[in-house]
């Protein structure tokens, strides 16, 4: 992400250091046999959180790369972009 300038990488990498923080957490919760309701709601926010860093950088993306893209008629990133896309909201 870096390498292309998005705007919003800083957010994204100070997230994503959230993200592994609480994943370590929920497996603490788990080597403590902490409730099961508990970690699964727990794994729930951690998934909430990853859709939403995804879509900040699928965000980035549309703005700088793809926008670039359409403007040098660069039909190989929006290809990209589609399996991209595909894969992301399986």
């Amino acid at each position: 992400m870096g390498a292309h300038g998005h705007p919003q990488s800083k957010q994204v990498i100070n997230r994503m250091a959230r993200i592994v923080g609480h994943t370590e957490a929920i497996k603490r919760m788990c080597e403590e046999g902490k409730e099961c309701s508990e970690i699964l709601i727990q794994i729930a926010a951690v998934r909430a959180a990853l859709n939403n860093v995804g879509k900040l950088i699928l965000e980035d993306h549309i703005n700088h790369c793809i926008y670039e893209a359409v403007e040098n008629e660069n039909k190989e990133v929006l290809d990209k972009l589609n399996d991209a896309i595909a894969k992301f909201i399986r």
